[in-house]
């Protein structure tokens, strides 16, 4: 009898260590992770890099309370501050208290110039930022929000590409818009980069603020250490998670000047958010997937695997509908409901996870190697050809 809530449909498999692309289930089987904790282990299993920095962090210290300054979320701060659009850097634990924070920026910068009816967030329906009541709500999912009213207001939706919808959604009381650049739960949808352009055009023109939801693409998971960067929109809040441990719970918001200027002390806070070992990873992580040449490899392998994906989708047309994704977030669509596809990836050895539309999300780790990949397309391969 299992003490655990009910609230994870789990499979039933457990794993004992893992080392880099690849996990070890306690039956002693070796997986090749495509999943990676869903696009978290940036780094893959147990990186000797961020080893090293736990185990020297830890000795020293672990947490402390935001009421004193902490250094190692100030180096933090301000790579990411240099690398990016961003003035000033808020730290969470996860990505859903990060796109709750982000919201909480947006309203409280209209708030602070007088202006606190401006205060309705407009976003995609059925998009996902996250599991908190205010993060459901914001996702417009009838499948997620259900049982767990009353609504939430202040939030207002429009379909993805649907650019009339969102022209008429906005009113006097819209304070933003916050979309992922790459929808990850709802299918692995990228935003054009001229889709992009048009909705910082909208933003500035109604005198609303951009949100771009990074918590899954971002982190050099596109290719870019931002999935907008191609676009050359600067956003004005961006809240990150996922990638930026490498697998130790981290999230933060990213705003420009502008609005967090109505961030005063008191505006929020968070008891384990910014802790010196959470911020200790952040550095480590933040130094390796900077690297030009880590980033051009990710664009390179991003390349083949879906060159190669595509070449396989023309060879199984009838199964497989579309390739998606950008980078290392990756989505093979197919007509089918992919839960037999998924089951029969993991008996050969290869895990992958789910999303909305038929979608089978494929993130390896950003470092995976050019023969790991392959190996996960020859499974691919394999399985397509005894699919029915």
């Amino acid at each position: 009898m299992s003490y655990l809530a009910k609230n994870y449909n789990r499979k039933k498999i457990s794993f004992k260590f893992g080392k880099g692309s690849y996990l070890f289930s306690s039956d002693n089987k070796k997986y090749l992770d495509f999943v990676q904790g869903i696009a978290v282990n940036s780094l893959g299993h147990s990186h000797p890099k961020l080893i090293k920095t736990i185990k020297n962090q830890s000795r020293k210290l672990w947490h402390v309370s935001n009421a004193f300054q902490i250094p190692e979320g100030e180096k933090l701060a301000k790579k990411l501050c240099k690398k990016t659009f961003a003035d000033f850097v808020m730290f969470q634990n996860s990505g859903t208290e990060a796109t709750e924070a982000a919201v909480k920026v947006a309203r409280r910068y209209f708030y602070s110039i007088g202006k606190p009816n401006k205060n309705r967030i407009l976003c995609v329906k059925n998009s996902f930022h996250g599991r908190t009541l205010a993060a459901i709500f914001a996702s417009g999912s009838k499948k997620m929000t259900e049982g767990f009213g009353p609504k939430i207001p202040g939030f207002d939706h429009f379909n993805f590409g649907d650019h009339d919808s969102l022209k008429k959604k906005i009113n006097k009381n819209t304070a933003a818009i916050m979309v992922e650049t790459i929808m990850g739960e709802g299918g692995i949808k990228v935003i054009p980069d001229w889709c992009l352009k048009e909705l910082r055009y909208l933003c500035n023109k109604k005198n609303i603020l951009l949100i771009l939801d990074e918590v899954q693409c971002g982190i050099a998971r596109s290719g870019d250490f931002f999935a907008f960067e191609k676009s050359k929109v600067k956003p004005d809040i961006v809240p990150i998670a996922k990638g930026i441990g490498g697998g130790f719970p981290i999230g933060a918001v990213l705003m420009n000047k502008k609005v967090a200027s109505g961030m005063i002390a008191g505006s929020h806070g968070s008891t384990f958010g910014g802790n010196p070992l959470a911020m200790s990873v952040g550095n480590t992580v933040m130094d390796i997937v900077t690297k030009k040449s880590f980033l051009n490899n990710v664009k390179n392998l991003s390349k083949y695997f879906l060159e190669s994906l595509n070449n396989i989708k023309s060879k199984h047309p009838k199964t497989i509908k579309e390739i998606r994704g950008k980078g290392l977030l990756i989505g093979i669509q197919l007509y089918k409901d992919p839960t037999k596809f998924i089951q029969k990836l993991m008996d050969k050895r290869l895990l992958t996870i789910r999303a909305a539309e038929n979608v089978i999300r494929v993130l390896p780790p950003l470092n995976v190697k050019k023969n790991e990949i392959n190996d996960a397309l020859k499974i691919i391969s394999k399985v397509c050809k005894d699919f029915k």
